[in-house]
């Protein structure tokens, strides 16, 4: 999953990359708004970090003009401001979710998974297809109640896979959404890390759940549980 941060001050910044790095997701960053707004419109973003104390253009503003856009990734506002007014402002431009300065690391990665697993139509932080549960809390994978040994990058593929179950998705986007900017997109890692991953989920090729569509691209193909 790819996160766009846009944050002013550089230490919160950087510490937020290195965090949500190190929760297992892609970041990129923006250092005002009128970067943020050019990262929003040009990048893969699954969801946005943004700071509404910004400069050369306001954190509400850069909101508004996403929305206005039709950018529907969700939006986590950070704000110094206590007062309920501006909170409430912030929802208003199209913002989802806020939390104010300062904050634990905790409860924005917390919000962050809520509102990315909203988006992808999960009520549950388990994410159930069958004999395939995948816990986005403690990051752990079984199938059919065994526990799987992933990667890092084996978890990230198949949570990505997961979280749109059902949907056709290109090897372009798994790698723009996986790796940062600067990755060898010619390579074949995809291609490497999925074998690894069937593999892994399913050593006796009994029941497959991820699909490869000849010049389309991947598809968690097991439904998702009813809850």
């Amino acid at each position: 999953m790819r996160i766009l941060v846009v944050e002013d001050e550089v230490a919160l910044r950087e510490a937020l990359k290195r965090d949500l790095a190190g929760a297992g997701f892609t970041v990129d960053l923006a250092a005002d708004g009128e970067e943020g707004l050019y990262a929003g419109r040009e990048f893969p973003v699954d969801l946005a970090i943004v700071d509404l104390g910004l400069p050369k253009v306001p954190g509400l503003d850069l909101i508004r003009t996403l929305r206005s856009e039709r950018k529907t990734f969700p939006i986590l506002v950070l704000t110094a401001r206590d007062r309920w007014q501006d909170k409430v402002a912030g929802l208003d431009a199209g913002a989802d979710d806020y939390v104010a300065k300062p904050f634990r690391f905790e409860e924005v990665l917390a919000r962050v998974q809520a509102l990315l697993r909203r988006a992808g139509g999960w009520a549950s932080p388990v994410l159930s297809c069958g004999p395939v549960v995948l816990d986005l809390r403690s990051q752990t994978v079984a199938v059919q109640g065994e526990a799987v040994d992933l990667t890092t990058f084996e978890y990230r593929l198949l949570e990505h896979l997961m979280m749109r179950a059902g949907d056709v998705i290109s090897k372009a986007e798994l790698t723009e959404r996986l790796y940062e900017q600067d990755f060898e997109r010619d390579s074949n890692t995809i291609e490497v890390f999925m074998g690894r991953l069937r593999r892994k989920l399913d050593p006796d090729d009994r029941l497959q759940p991820i699909e490869t569509l000849r010049g389309r691209g991947y598809r968690f193909s097991l439904p998702r549980d009813p809850h």
